[in-house]
């Protein structure tokens, strides 16, 4: 017989308010890799629309930091 999941073993929707996507990019164990194609090509989109140059060799934590800026500053991803 296997145990019940336990709360930290389930996805979705958490009852005491905190969001698990929503984690600080500091934290994250991959932060320091190379960022992704995806957010690369992202992250140029954003640039050219802020009329900005940023640098291309950032980590994925870097990146998303930078995405989250830059979509502000542009008013890309508000809802």
């Amino acid at each position: 017989m296997t145990d019940a999941p336990r709360e930290e073993d389930t996805l979705g929707a958490r009852d005491d308010g905190t969001d698990p996507v929503e984690k600080d990019p500091s934290d994250w164990v991959t932060g320091d890799e190379p960022m992704t194609a995806p957010q690369r090509s992202y992250l140029d989109t954003l640039a050219r629309e802020a009329g900005e140059q940023i640098p291309a060799d950032m980590t994925k934590a870097e990146a998303s930091q930078q995405i989250d800026r830059l979509q502000s500053e542009t008013g890309r991803g508000t809802a």
